[in-house]
């Protein structure tokens, strides 16, 4: 059975896939993508910043909590930083992937941002913004899902596990008010 043959039985046009992958400059980006990389990758660099302003807010919570009954709070602040450094990482090697450029300037970091920083001083008040924080963050990757719908299967797949990881800081956060 010849190649052709073999495409036509299974409806893949391998002959085609094989040509079209020598085109070495694309990287992971192959003929069928269906998304719109400059947007795709726009709204991946805004979600990056929001993950870098996240861990740069649970760090300084982490950091200025006091208090010995603070402990517990204080670990889950360090966490959740430790998890929005993931989720940073995740969106930058897909940026990459996509052949974009990932934004880590600092300078318009605030302003590509969906979350606001917070200089609270107080454990309740650091909670409540955390929260907020966790609920913009959800909303804007429940959009961003949207958006890209079925045309970036690998782009919508890595934001809906980071979206339901906010769903759980969310769920801690409100715990921590109780």
């Amino acid at each position: 059975m010849t190649d052709l043959k073999k495409s036509t039985h299974t409806g893949i046009d391998t002959d085609a896939i094989r040509a079209a992958a020598k085109n070495f400059d694309d990287g992971a980006v192959t003929a069928g993508y269906q998304g719109d990389r400059k947007q795709v990758i726009a709204m991946l660099n805004a979600a990056l910043a929001t993950e870098l302003v996240c861990v740069l807010r649970y760090k300084r919570h982490y950091y200025t909590a006091s208090g010995l009954q603070n402990g517990p709070i204080k670990a889950e602040f360090l966490q959740h930083a430790i998890d929005e450094q993931a989720h940073a990482d995740l969106l930058a090697e897909r940026i990459v992937q996509l052949n974009g450029k990932p934004d880590f300037n600092p300078a318009t970091l605030m302003g590509r941002s969906h979350v606001e920083y917070d200089e609270a001083d107080d454990t309740q008040s650091m909670i409540k913004a955390n929260l907020v924080a966790e609920r913009v963050a959800i909303e804007s990757y429940r959009q961003m899902i949207e958006q890209i719908g079925e045309t970036d299967p690998t782009t919508r797949h890595m934001l809906v596990g980071i979206m339901a990881m906010e769903e759980e800081h969310a769920d801690d956060m409100r715990d921590l008010l109780a």
